[in-house]
């Protein structure tokens, strides 16, 4: 069953949007957007503070505590992650799981020691990827902006090699721009590992998201734009991917 994921990208306390992760604009608050698209019936949240890895810290707990007394979903919560003890105050706070990208990329051991602590359903391992001009993808960090010289293929199958329980694969290239997933990106990574992929960046359509889940089949798939600028509903996507033949869940009156 395809889950169907918003995305609350923030940099505290707004929750904004960019294009290609660059461009910020501030959108509203959080926690109303979180109350809307849980009453709408997403399967899941996910929170990215994208603007914590250049300031080494976390600035989510406080928006994520505030949304678990009324969202009553699963909650990924990403950004600025650094620690074991990092994670445990993003879990305590209300998450149900941690991503991690910067981190992971610059030690590896800390997809291990958060698997092992926390168990593999609570690792989501993030990855912002960029089309090489030789082909393939480079991983990025610090929210698209820096090189990790690391191919996002041999990445995604050391990082499910060390615990992660769940891949968050964002194409750089497409965030906020409409045009679509890339789902050759996308496929190649559920080609390549066995774990559930969530795949984010370039939703413009309903037609977009049917292509990407025949062509490259993600188990879940995260937008942000288009519900963030009401093109269209969670109820209404809800029903198009219902009618194209795709397995959603119901939403409850």
């Amino acid at each position: 069953m395809l889950r169907i994921i918003p995305r609350l990208d923030v940099k505290a306390p707004n929750l904004i949007k960019g294009v290609r992760l660059e461009g910020l604009r501030v959108i509203g608050d959080p926690q109303e957007y979180a109350v809307k698209y849980y009453k709408a019936g997403a399967d899941e949240l996910l929170y990215m503070d994208i603007v914590a890895s250049l300031y080494d810290r976390n600035n989510l707990a406080n928006i994520v505590e505030k949304a678990s007394r009324d969202v009553f979903i699963p909650m990924t919560v990403g950004g600025g992650v650094r620690s074991v003890e990092d994670a445990k105050t993003l879990l305590r706070a209300g998450a149900d799981k941690v991503a991690i990208n910067t981190a992971a990329l610059k030690r590896p051991e800390l997809v291990r020691e958060m698997a092992e602590t926390f168990g593999a359903q609570c690792m989501v391992l993030s990855v912002e990827a960029k089309r090489k001009p030789s082909g393939g993808w480079e991983a990025y960090y610090d929210n698209g902006r820096e090189h990790s010289g690391r191919d996002v293929i041999d990445w995604v199958r050391q990082g499910a090699e060390f615990g992660a329980g769940e891949l968050l694969i964002t194409s750089v290239d497409q965030e906020g721009t409409r045009k679509g997933y890339d789902i050759e990106l996308v496929a190649a990574v559920t080609q390549a590992v066995d774990l559930p992929v969530i795949a984010s960046g370039g939703m413009g359509s309903v037609s977009d998201l049917t292509k990407l889940v025949e062509q490259a089949v993600p188990d879940a798939v995260s937008m942000a734009d288009i519900l963030h600028y009401e093109r269209i509903g969670l109820v209404e996507m809800k029903a198009e991917l219902k009618q194209a033949g795709l397995r959603v869940r119901e939403i409850e009156p």
